[in-house]
């Protein structure tokens, strides 16, 4: 499996279209971006080009910070983040850009200790782990949050992300509230200059070496240590809970009141069962869909996949692959985002141009 998973890390990126061996016409959209919500993204895009029979989505599992690039230079139709763009971000982006929440998912502690399959942690020892504070196993520290486990005299070996990603950025940012230090030390971001550890490229690649070396342990994406069988450290939350990532708790981290643009952070959730480092991931687009040499069809076309990423058949896929779908109060404020996306002022409405009049006032249909 993770062969597999390494294996599709970029795919091809395509924004023409071309004709079949018959004469129908083959539409492709391109994204790129985020690692974490990979393995979704592989099956639920797959489900819609088998019912729409000749579209072609092709997805680069580049890091967050490589498809808001990628937007930006406009090389792909969508970018995918695990973080929502700063405003610094915003104001380089030459357009507006429009935030769709995909899915929820979780930042888990993966571990490879040889007879320890139930440790606990929280935010501040695993900064102090990578601060390079804490070093060995068996640090006093770490014993006292873990009395019933002989842990061994072993060294720690943290891995981090080596490219820029929304998964850093959401590890980095719950850090930066449980733990005053690393706030000022590290701060938050997409990438970091490290204080200890090993570089590895994207969540696989985090996942691989933590797979690979005895007293490795690695922040990625919940799906990733399931799909490869990882032990994952229960977190402590904000009301004192050992809490593991799950559906439900990662769900319950969502019970806060979402601003309408969906750019929202559910990091150290204050509900009793959340588990504290969960995150969305977003698919970003431009809301004015008719720049560079783009069509109609083509932002019609972006605009059905998004309308169903966010269905119910759509959101079933992200269930069945340990993904939180959606909840309500998300999908009521995608579907009023999504009805924004425009194509020189003239309204997409379920794949079809509104007969909304544009700045020319020429209407498009």
């Amino acid at each position: 499996m993770l062969c597999f998973l390494l294996s599709v890390l970029v795919l091809s990126c395509s924004n023409s279209s071309s004709n079949s061996g018959e004469s129908s016409t083959v539409t492709s959209i391109s994204g790129a971006g985020a690692t974490f919500p990979y393995p979704y993204y592989n099956i639920v895009f797959r489900d819609y080009m088998r019912q729409q029979g000749n579209i072609t989505v092709n997805y680069g599992a580049i890091g967050s910070g490589g498809g808001i690039r990628s937007l930006r230079d406009r090389s792909v139709d969508f970018g995918a983040s695990d973080a929502f763009l700063n405003e610094k971000e915003i104001a380089s982006m030459n357009g507006e850009v429009i935030h769709i929440a995909t899915c929820l998912g979780g930042v888990v502690m993966a571990y490879t200790l040889k007879g320890v399959d139930s440790l606990r942690l929280t935010g501040p020892l695993i900064a102090d782990i990578y601060l390079g504070k804490i070093k060995k196993w068996n640090d006093p520290r770490l014993v006292a949050e873990n009395p019933a486990i002989k842990l061994p005299d072993l060294d720690i070996t943290p891995v981090y992300r080596s490219d820029g990603s929304g998964t850093t950025y959401n590890f980095s940012d719950y850090l930066c509230v449980v733990s005053p230090e690393w706030k000022e030390i590290m701060g938050k971001g997409k990438a970091l200059k490290w204080e200890a550890g090993i570089a590895a490229k994207g969540n696989p690649g985090v996942a691989g070496i933590v797979q690979q070396t005895e007293g490795a342990i690695g922040y990625i994406g919940s799906e990733y240590a399931l799909t490869l069988k990882l032990p994952t450290a229960k977190l402590k939350n904000r009301a004192g809970r050992y809490v593991d990532a799950t559906l439900e708790s990662i769900s319950a981290a969502a019970n806060v009141e979402l601003p309408d643009d969906m750019r929202a952070t559910i990091t150290d959730s204050g509900d009793p069962n959340a588990y504290p480092m969960s995150l969305f991931t977003w698919i970003l687009v431009y809301r004015d869909q008719k720049y560079d040499n783009r069509t109609v069809e083509d932002a019609s076309q972006l605009v059905d996949l998004l309308q169903y990423v966010i269905s119910p058949n759509g959101q079933k896929v992200a269930a069945q692959i340990n993904y939180a779908p959606l909840p309500p109060q998300a999908l009521e404020k995608n579907r009023q985002l999504i009805s924004k996306i425009n194509y020189g002022g003239a309204a997409i409405v379920s794949g079809n141009l509104s007969e909304a009049t544009d700045s020319t006032n020429t209407v498009l249909k």
